[in-house]
């Protein structure tokens, strides 16, 4: 092993070299995700007093409560991340058929990662100008959230194995990664059932909703409900902010099972794009809002992008009407105003919790 990480160092002794406020060295500590421990074992080697370093040294950008936050941020991202790496190691280190040693395995794994984080951050940082960022981080930014929920989680998740809710949730989570991304969307996090993802523009959201019905439709997954809201949201340390954030949460627990509801602002948003088809249906009562205005979305069967697929069989109208047998159709035979068939109503199993304000 190297001297730059030879273990010499306490925590202690880190914060006497560094000259840092011990109180606030401790608060770091803890930002950071790592128990208190004893503050006198040696468990710290050159490296980590260089990095620990250069991380206090910012505090002529950065006021105290920001680096709290930072750290607070990089301790919750990279412990999940250490997380599951350490599980996928041990695996590894167990098969008979690996030729591989854990510190190969670990070098492999920390090569990769810096190559994703460094990809994904000039991606970032080509999309933003100074002006962007300062405005976002102060007045806010224009955003589209979407929120798309697993119907009756709940009570599959009592009745499923645990290796079977593993399955379920990676494939949800690895389908709705590349949809959402495919479409230019990025998706802030996963809470359990749900995933909450922005979008670029409205035509973006509109397909990340369609094709995210269309992946449950292809697949053994639950349906899903859709909610989805356009508004000005702060965007703050990889989460999002504010009232779209709220409307499209309460949106998609209001959602019968496959479809999208939407909110006014995207409605009109997406009002004349031929690829899809808004229709109003009054006014929602839901928590904290008592009378939300929600629309039902769904892809025009008139939209350019299906005409290849039609004969010559299949007129096309000069419109579409609105009756007829669209989902969200108030008018449609044998349906509700959210185009499911009457007079059975699918179920809301669970009430959605925690998410006033991500």
């Amino acid at each position: 092993m190297s001297e730059e990480f030879e273990i010499k160092y306490s925590r202690d002794d880190m914060i006497g070299r560094l000259r840092v406020d011990p109180d606030f060295a401790r608060r770091l500590w803890a930002a950071f995700g790592f128990t208190a421990g004893d503050a006198d074992a040696q468990a710290f080697n050159d490296s980590d007093l260089a990095a620990l370093a250069v991380f206090v040294g910012l505090d002529g950008a950065l006021k105290p409560a920001a680096q709290l936050a930072s750290a607070r941020v990089i301790g919750q991202s990279t412990s999940r991340l250490a997380q599951w790496q350490a599980t996928e190691i041990h695996t590894l280190a167990n098969d008979p058929d690996n030729t591989l040693t854990t510190e190969q395995i670990i070098a492999a794994l920390s090569h990769i990662q810096r190559l994703i984080w460094r990809r994904h951050l000039d991606t970032y940082l080509a999309n933003l100008d100074e002006a962007t960022a300062v405005e976002a981080a102060t007045d806010g930014s224009s955003v589209i959230i979407g929120f798309a929920d697993i119907v009756g989680y709940t009570s599959l998740s009592r009745r499923l194995g645990l290796q079977q809710l593993e399955d379920l949730i990676e494939t949800f989570g690895s389908g709705a990664y590349r949809v959402i991304s495919g479409h230019g969307g990025t998706v802030v996090k996963e809470i359990g059932d749900a995933v909450m993802f922005t979008a670029p523009d409205a035509a973006s959201a509109a397909e990340i909703a369609l094709d995210l019905h269309a992946l449950t439709a292809d697949s053994d997954l639950p349906q899903l409900r859709i909610g989805m809201a356009s508004g000005i949201a702060l965007e703050r340390l990889g989460d999002v902010f504010g009232e779209p954030v709220n409307i499209a949460a309460r949106l998609a627990a209001a959602a019968y099972s496959g479809t999208t509801l939407i909110d006014e602002t995207l409605a009109e948003a997406l009002h004349g794009d031929p690829e899809f088809y808004v229709n109003p249906i009054g006014t929602q009562s839901v928590r904290g809002y008592r009378r939300l205005k929600s629309h039902t979305l769904v892809r025009n069967r008139y939209a350019p992008s299906l005409q290849g697929d039609r004969t010559a069989a299949d007129p096309v109208d000069d419109h579409l009407s609105p009756a007829e047998t669209l989902p969200g159709s108030a008018d449609s035979a044998g349906t509700d105003d959210r185009g499911n068939k009457s007079p059975k109503k699918s179920k809301r199993s669970h009430k959605r919790s925690g998410q006033d304000q991500h």
